[in-house]
């Protein structure tokens, strides 16, 4: 009689054991302040993160092959140097709500390690792809105060606001699965600024009409140029004293 073998378990599907990585790489503490530190924007060393963490760098070298396994974090390399930062803005989304569903008021300053940042990345500098610094606070404000952007809890363009950015030049279609609107925590301001597909955008327009420029030495930091400070000012009624 031939003997039939019973069939094994059923294989995970692709997606749910993608799934299944991703939850087990951010399922630990020390890999969960990691992310939380690098969600401010800027690269960070193992050694950095290993003091934000409270770990040591022996330690920290492991969970951070687990966050590059999982595709959260990556790696570049500058000079001798080498730096982890969130795999990109997606990425960074997600975590940030994690992080906002699990700890409602991490927005405290002392939730978050303070980092010390020369004033001119303080005063206005790029997140990503949008403004962040005291210009990214300012631009968010401004938008709130005018009613063109909710930001109690999920930050949302409002009907006012699609218009505003009709009128401004700053295009919102074609944003796929990315939201208009969406918050990130500011990591010199303590506050959410605005990001999305509007703080991208806004940003992308600022950079190539010269409303803002990079320093000469590079790096994040930007300089609103008299052609900027014109610009915000009829667009947001803004002036240089909301964020020098």
């Amino acid at each position: 009689m031939e003997h039939v073998r019973a069939p094994g378990p059923a294989q995970a599907p692709a997606p749910a054991a993608r799934l299944a990585s991703l939850a087990a790489a951010l399922a630990d503490e020390t890999r969960a302040a990691i992310c939380m530190t690098l969600l401010e924007g800027r690269a960070w060393t193992a050694g950095e993160l290993a003091r934000a963490a409270g770990v040591a760098p022996s330690t920290v070298s492991g969970h951070l092959t687990r966050l590059l396994d999982a595709g959260v974090c990556v790696t570049e390399r500058q000079g001798r140097h080498s730096y982890v930062r969130i795999a990109d803005a997606a990425t960074a989304r997600l975590v940030d709500e994690l992080a906002s569903y699990a700890v409602p008021g991490r927005d405290a300053a002392h939730a978050v390690p303070v980092v010390a940042a020369p004033d001119p990345v303080a005063r206005a500098r790029t997140c990503y792809d949008h403004f962040a610094g005291r210009l990214g606070m300012a631009v968010t404000d401004a938008m709130a105060d005018r009613g063109l952007l909710r930001t109690e809890g999920v930050f949302a363009l409002t009907p006012a606001g699609y218009d505003w950015c009709e009128r401004a030049g700053v295009d919102v279609t074609g944003a796929g699965r990315r939201p208009a609107a969406s918050s990130c925590l500011d990591w010199t301001e303590r506050r959410r600024h605005l990001g999305g597909l509007v703080g991208a955008r806004l940003c992308a327009r600022a950079l190539a009409e010269s409303w803002v420029v990079r320093p000469e030495g590079g790096g994040r930091a930007l300089l609103v140029t008299r052609a900027g400070e014109k610009a915000l000012g009829e667009l947001l009624g803004l002036t240089p004293q909301a964020w020098n």
